[in-house]
């Protein structure tokens, strides 16, 4: 049974919950999310890095204690403390804990006081108006925990795409080692890169006689085989997630690829351009006559199935029917941004205060990665959790900074803060500290329950401070854990527009934040975003791909996004 970097993280993450809610200690805790964050963030599967020998001590935050548990888990798919705690704390009350609003000391709090155990007690309990009359809850927060139970029962399955990607690459190049198979493809939302994928559609070109599906089903992680058929088969992954296989001939490779990649909007509309050009498009290829039993006359790209109608290429990002058909055939398609164009990362942490690498290896790993620059943009006072930084602690890294760009030649330590903005609308700390920085990045860390109102006169109100740069993971969302807050977006971007302020596209897996609708919305007005990978170590300056993916679909271009300039270019663009 394959085990995933997913699987190890999500395993860490319940141990800390349920430390949390038995009230252990902090640091103990802590260890354990910081494990998951680096787990989660390694571009390489522990399973490979064990079977080759690797060591887990070298990842940031490994000690000899979690290292071995990493290990344990790969070569048994658990953890023995995690079934220790699961035999101690009752019920299902880490399930409450992916409620918006309930941290360990209110899970506990539910637990003692009305005895609720899952989330089908809570929403008992907050529909008879019980909640409320604990101590620390009331009646707001019973309607909102109601409201997110019920969003949560209604949300499909979905995983996210980091998620996805860790399924989908270790499938794809075992199906590439069957004898006589040529091409395997990946397509679907998954291709269209969107932030969450419900099922992968994998489309394969082979000879005739190949055993693909025969090894297909017999795929390590397949729990359940749904349909197995010559052409098609279905499975069901150990995880809830479905996978599709579809055998393609050659000459309608390309129209099958097209079709499966959707969406389903997108080809609807591309079918109806081509029904008036006397042409028929479906999943075999392009056809002369409507109803499809004329001449075949394209099908093996996606470009000849596109030139077909007159149309140039459309990247499967921007196949959503939001305007891209009529882009395209006007000519007006954006030559979208790509990962080769990123020039610097302009929000990370270092182990200051809640990252796991030094101030070196973040500079050490950004160069690795071509870039001109790294913004180093530690949490101030207010985030206490994560240590966050106070003025004498901030101007000595300040100093250490200065230092370390010295001794560079061709690359720059870009000095910021994640500075918190308080719930009135300031920033935790003074004008005269945060001028003697490049970058202030401004976020929300608290209060995510305001009206729509309050929460965007909030921001603003921020805003209108000249030290206010960019606006972090803006709406405050955790993919599939928490929604984003309510926020006139809009006016956001315009008031951001007109201050000389950015808004930051967050490219951490968890958040994705901004969304592809808010980019499209932000270029539209003609707002710059920054494409930051908010990495706590080292290896996470790597996501910087899952930003790209939410910028292109989103329709930015290089100039859309201000860490494609040369640093001093980007300076002047700072500077209000």
């Amino acid at each position: 049974m394959p085990i995933h970097n997913s699987d190890i993280s999500s395993i860490f993450d319940q141990v800390a919950d349920l430390l949390e809610i038995t009230a252990a200690n902090p640091f103990r805790v802590r260890a354990y999310r910081n494990a998951a964050r680096t787990v989660a963030d390694q571009p390489q599967s522990m399973a490979e890095m064990l079977e080759q020998g690797g060591d887990f001590l070298e990842l940031p935050g490994i000690g000899e204690d979690l290292a071995g548990k990493i290990v344990e888990i790969v070569e048994t798919g658990t953890l023995k403390i995690l079934e220790e705690l699961q035999e101690e704390v009752p019920g299902n009350l880490s399930e409450l804990l992916q409620i918006s609003g309930l941290g360990p000391r209110r899970v506990a709090a539910l637990h003692r006081g009305l005895g609720i155990k899952t989330l089908e007690g809570l929403a008992e309990a907050a529909e008879k108006q019980k909640i409320r009359t604990l101590k620390g809850f009331g009646e707001k927060t019973e309607r909102h925990l109601l409201k997110e139970v019920k969003r949560r029962e209604k949300s499909d399955f979905t995983i996210k795409l980091a998620d996805a990607e860790q399924i989908a690459g270790p499938l794809q190049a075992y199906l590439e080692k069957t004898k006589g198979v040529k091409r395997v493809v990946v397509a679907g939302s998954f291709r269209r890169r969107k932030e969450t994928v419900g099922d992968l559609d994998i489309l394969v070109t082979c000879k005739q006689g190949s055993k693909v599906m025969d090894r297909f089903k017999s795929f390590e992680d397949v729990d359940e085989v749904l349909v197995k058929g010559d052409t098609k088969s279905s499975v069901r992954l150990r995880g809830g997630l479905q996978v599709d296989l579809r055998v393609v001939p050659e000459v309608s490779y390309g129209a099958a690829l097209y079709y499966f990649t959707g969406s389903k909007n997108h080809n609807i509309a591309l079918r109806r351009m081509a029904q008036k050009k006397g042409l028929k498009i479906n999943e075999y290829g392009v056809f002369r006559g409507e109803g499809g039993d004329g001449d075949r006359i394209a099908g093996a790209s996606e470009e000849e199935v596109l030139s077909a109608v007159d149309l140039p290429y459309i990247e499967p990002e921007m196949r959503e029917d939001q305007g891209e058909i009529e882009a395209a055939r006007e000519g007006k398609l954006p030559e979208i941004i790509t990962l080769d164009d990123i020039r610097g990362d302009l929000h990370s942490h270092t182990k200051a205060t809640d990252g796991r690498s030094s101030l070196w290896e973040m500079a050490e790993a950004a160069r690795l990665l071509g870039y001109n620059y790294l913004a180093i943009t530690e949490h101030s006072l207010a985030v206490r959790v994560a240590r966050g930084l106070d003025r004498k602690r901030l101007e000595q890294q300040i100093e250490e900074i200065d230092e370390l760009n010295e001794k560079f030649r061709g690359f720059r330590i870009i000095k910021g803060i994640e500075v918190n903005i308080l719930e009135d609308g300031s920033l935790d700390l003074p004008d005269e500290v945060l001028k003697k920085l490049d970058l202030t990045v401004c976020a929300v860390h608290s209060g995510f329950d305001l009206s729509a109102e309050k929460q965007t006169e909030r921001i603003i109100r921020a805003m209108d401070n000249p030290c206010f740069n960019i606006l972090a993971h803006p709406a405050g969302r955790l993919i599939n854990k928490r929604a984003a807050c309510r926020l006139d977006m809009v006016k956001i971007i315009e008031e951001a527009l007109d201050r000389g302020c950015f808004l930051e596209l967050n490219a951490h897996p968890d958040r994705l934040d901004l969304n592809d609708q808010h980019c499209r919305l932000a270029k539209d007005r003609g707002l710059k975003i920054a494409i930051s990978t908010d990495a706590h170590h080292s290896g996470a300056l790597q996501n910087m791909r899952y930003g790209v993916y939410q910028a292109r679909r989103g329709w930015l271009s290089k100039n859309d996004v201000i860490n494609t300039r040369k640093v001093a270019d980007l300076v002047k663009l700072l500077k209000r």
